[in-house]
């Protein structure tokens, strides 16, 4: 029998899967570490956590699967996208990593966007400067930590440090160095004009793979802590969301996703680069090689649920304890209720900004039309289709750009909803599926181990074998055409209100 791992490196803990090559799950293990915030807006979490958690965890799945460690055929990394971990000469970790929702480098993204031009950074990087990405990040070390960035040897993401601590090699993977905004997307390589206009020596930068690559192999003192054979491979591995991706099968042109999390993502693959000059999505090379995709993002879809939950719903908590549900199962219940539209009311989900299409941070959440008439359960409802109105945002920007999104996939806890999943299908008027497993990215990295450890020709034929999908949810004919009319004027009033957004941010 073959087996695969797969690591995902999230922000609250570190799942470890082992997976048959069938892609069905053997034994799992996960273990929390602590985020730190000395300041407000600032985000840092301890490199040596991740690495402790990665080794515990593969250690105890590897344990409790009773599976030879022989027969595992290779290792692959997912994880959280951004984060800076510095190191020095010996590899030693300089700093605790400032990760992908630290803020303090607003000052950082205009020097970038003066010293590349705005276009150009578009042109090479496909992104604006962000405060999420990694460059900013290290500029404002730079600045506020010479002798930190001065001792600086190497620069790794989260995940490539595990890679480090397991293999020795300094080495990253074309999906997450897409997120450092040093990285010539189109070309999939690093980029001496970036590097030479933000002064950065590109000797700290790690070795450039495909996804699927091998990387490296289990050292013995990696093997010694995980029960890993020494000599396993380690591929590439793959971002968070690319690796999403793969494990659910979004690797082909016209297939998507929607993720409904605390935020909220639409992902579709591309063949073709594609970028949006504008800056409204991001556009990333994608953990099948030669490929990209592109990605829009609502910062407050699932939160924008659980704000109401926590504050209006506590009857439905408590209600959800007694019946040992989850209390979302009875708003869907309540939402019912109210009809399309939810009775002329529309919700603005921009609790903390927006990035897709809007890029504003001013914008703030918006009940519009609220009167007498509306109660609860038309509030919730306003909510809800408030949020799939602000994806549909996002699919209008891919469609603008010639990019497909004819069969979408729905994940995260959102997506778990038949009512979420329903609003999808009629407002996007495509089928929505969702996957069988539940592991995602952590089913993407082993699928991209697999085919680097040669069990699978490719990633789309891997994805094939590997990767079950559900029944869809078919669009409802007068549904998309009723939820129509209502999105058109909910894609009026963000430009009706942005400078009000503005003059309130000012007060």
């Amino acid at each position: 029998m073959e087996y695969i791992i797969g690591i995902d490196l999230g922000t609250s803990g570190t799942k470890t899967v082992l997976f048959d090559r069938a892609g069905q799950v053997v034994a799992s293990a996960s273990e929390e570490y602590p985020l730190y915030q000395p300041q407000n807006g600032w985000a840092e979490q301890d490199p040596e956590d991740w690495w402790h958690a990665a080794a515990h965890t593969i250690r105890r799945a590897v344990e409790k699967s009773g599976v030879d460690p022989a027969d595992i055929k290779g290792v692959g990394l997912s994880g959280q996208m951004h984060g800076l971990v510095m190191l020095d000469k010996n590899g030693k970790v300089l700093r605790r990593s400032i990760i992908w929702c630290d803020q303090r480098s607003g000052k950082q993204c205009e020097e970038i966007t003066e010293r590349v031009g705005r276009d150009r950074l578009i042109a090479i990087t496909a992104n604006p400067a962000l405060t999420g990405f990694t460059a900013a990040k290290l500029l404002w070390v730079r600045e506020h930590e010479p002798e930190t960035y001065k001792a600086c040897a190497h620069i790794l993401l989260p995940k490539d440090y595990v890679r480090y601590m397991l293999t020795g090699e300094f080495a990253t993977e074309v999906s997450d160095a897409s997120g450092m905004q040093l990285l010539d997307v189109p070309n999939r390589c690093w980029s001496q004009e970036v590097l030479e206009k933000l002064d950065v020596d590109p000797a700290l930068l790690a070795k450039v793979y495909e996804s699927p690559e091998i990387t490296g192999e289990i050292g013995p003192e990696a093997a010694k802590l995980t029960g890993l054979r020494p000599g396993t491979p380690v591929v590439g591995g793959a971002g968070d969301n690319a690796a999403a991706a793969v494990g659910t099968g979004v690797v082909r042109d016209g297939k998507a996703f929607t993720t409904l999390g605390t935020s909220g993502v639409v992902f579709a693959h591309t063949d073709q680069i594609s970028i949006d000059p504008k800056g409204r999505v991001h556009t990333f090379c994608c953990a099948v090689p030669g490929a990209w995709h592109v990605m829009g993002v609502t910062q407050g879809a699932g939160l924008s649920l659980k704000w109401f939950r926590d504050n209006f719903c506590y009857s439905e908590i408590v209600s959800a304890q007694g019946l040992c549900v989850d209390p979302y199962v009875l708003l869907d219940k309540q939402a019912e209720h109210s009809p399309i539209g939810s009775n002329k009311l529309l919700y603005l989900p921009y609790l903390m900004g927006e990035r897709t299409p809007h890029l504003d941070p001013d914008c703030r959440g918006v009940f519009f039309g609220l009167s007498a008439m509306h109660i609860r359960s038309d509030l919730l409802r306003a909510v809800m289709e408030g949020v799939v109105f602000s994806q549909r945002d996002s699919i209008e920007v891919l469609r603008e750009m010639g990019i497909s999104t004819g069969e979408m996939l729905a994940c995260g806890g959102g997506g778990t909803s038949p009512l979420w999943r329903q609003m999808l299908a009629d407002v996007y008027n495509c089928p929505v599926r969702t996957v069988q497993s539940k592991e995602g990215p952590a089913l993407g990295a082993a699928i991209l181990a697999g085919v680097g450890s040669g069990l699978y020709p490719s990633v789309q034929e891997a994805c094939d074998a590997m990767v079950k999908v559900n029944p869809p949810q078919e669009p409802i004919e007068a549904n998309v055409k009723e939820y129509e009319k209502f999105y058109r004027v909910y894609t009026g009033l963000y430009p009706a209100l942005k400078e009000n957004f503005k003059q309130l941010a000012e007060l």
